[in-house]
């Protein structure tokens, strides 16, 4: 089994367990048991180390330490793509990345025509620019050979770059007041990490120490934490001198089965309990909710597929291997599914979780099972027009 075919095996099924924990968390929410669900969420989480205190509900643990190793491995996919995988050369990231640019810029477009340039609630803008590599795969997955791996290929490639769009965003945009003192530190740890990469440092515990303290300092600092994970994660040598080893691999296929199968779905299970009884049709209406559904929806679909289209009708890139156009309209279908990373970035936009009584979490979730549905059943009616 390549690399490529491992690493869509695991999205694929994880993607089936995100959708299992998400069914849990809604029906805990919407029961009697809505209390311990609540309760769990805020469970108190304090860690002090002399003048070093941490204390947080266990919620913000999860989205902020936890997701930070998610993107920690987001990080090295990218690398690794970047240097020697579907990301090394031109031809290769020029479909992907024309797709990505189309899926974020259109659906930002879109939700910022439903609310308002001018209204304070377009700091969301960017939840519906990000996609859900896991849930995606885990369509793709139930199609079986109908669907080429040329273009599970495509998707996996432009999901990575969609996160790395995601990455640039919530650094560029999604920060608040910084601590000169703690961006010196880490900027300190930062720079550790960068000599310890150059002098060929292979013990792995280094750069977790070293990572560990980056992270902290980070979040401190003002800047979302999650952003510690990549910036660790570049600095991880792919290659080292008298090793036939990779700790970048090694590391990314250790990181694999504890983000798919603990991170991510413990994220979605603490983040997607929404309480369809304080939700009103007139709230589901508001600008927000109807802007993150369409955004998904219609952006997402018309920026992918129109981008991709352009590109290969311009013959500046070529259609997937063994695919049409059909497939690759169902597979823009797709991309609609934000769940976990649109779930992520609207709670950095909008921080009280009530602001639109989960109105906005809603549209996220509903949406993107319905995206999923659709973009399926496209699927499976692409294959017969072969």
């Amino acid at each position: 089994m390549t690399a490529v075919e491992e690493f869509i095996k695991k999205e694929s099924s994880a993607g089936i367990v995100l959708i299992f924990v998400t069914l849990v968390a809604l029906a805990l929410k919407n029961t009697g048991l809505s209390e311990f669900y609540d309760a769990f969420l805020n469970t108190p989480v304090e860690i002090r180390f002399g003048a070093l205190h941490i204390d947080k509900p266990l919620l913000l643990w999860i989205n902020d330490g936890l997701m930070a190793v998610f993107f920690l491995l987001i990080g090295l996919e990218v690398k690794r793509e970047l240097i020697e995988g579907h990301l090394s050369s031109i031809s290769q990231v020029i479909l992907p990345g024309v797709a990505a640019v189309g899926g974020m810029v259109v659906p930002a477009a879109v939700f910022l025509y439903f609310v308002g340039i001018d209204s304070p609630d377009a700091q969301g803008w960017a939840i519906p620019t990000a996609t859900d590599i896991a849930f995606a795969l885990g369509v793709l997955s139930l199609l079986g050979k109908r669907v080429p791996v040329s273009l599970k290929i495509f998707l996996m490639a432009l999901a990575i770059i969609d996160d790395l769009g995601a990455i640039i965003i919530i650094a560029l945009f999604y920060t608040s007041e910084l601590s000169t003192m703690s961006i010196s530190i880490a900027a300190v740890a930062l720079t550790s990490l960068v000599v310890m990469n150059r002098m060929g440092v292979t013990r792995k515990a280094a750069y977790i120490l070293v990572g560990v303290v980056l992270w902290v300092s980070v979040l401190k600092s003002g800047v979302h934490a999650t952003l510690a994970g990549v910036a660790l994660a570049f600095t991880i040598p792919l290659t080292t001198k008298g090793s036939k080893q990779s700790m970048l691999k090694t590391m990314e296929h250790d990181l694999h089965y504890w983000v798919a199968f603990l991170i991510l779905p413990l994220f979605a299970f603490v983040n997607a309990g929404v309480d369809f009884r304080n939700i009103s049709l007139e709230q589901v209406l508001t600008p927000v909710p109807l802007g993150i559904a369409a955004g998904l929806f219609i952006g997402k679909q018309v920026g992918v597929f129109g981008f991709s289209f352009i590109a290969i009708k311009l013959g500046l890139a070529k259609l997937p291997e063994s695919s049409n156009f059909l497939q690759l309209y169902g597979v823009a279908v797709l991309t609609g599914i934000g769940f976990t990373m649109s779930l992520f970035v609207n709670s950095l936009a909008y921080a009280d979780p009530l602001q639109f009584m989960f109105a906005d979490k809603l549209a996220i979730l509903v949406g993107s099972c319905l995206y999923g549905v659709i973009g399926y059943l496209i699927l499976r009616m692409a294959k017969q027009s072969n």
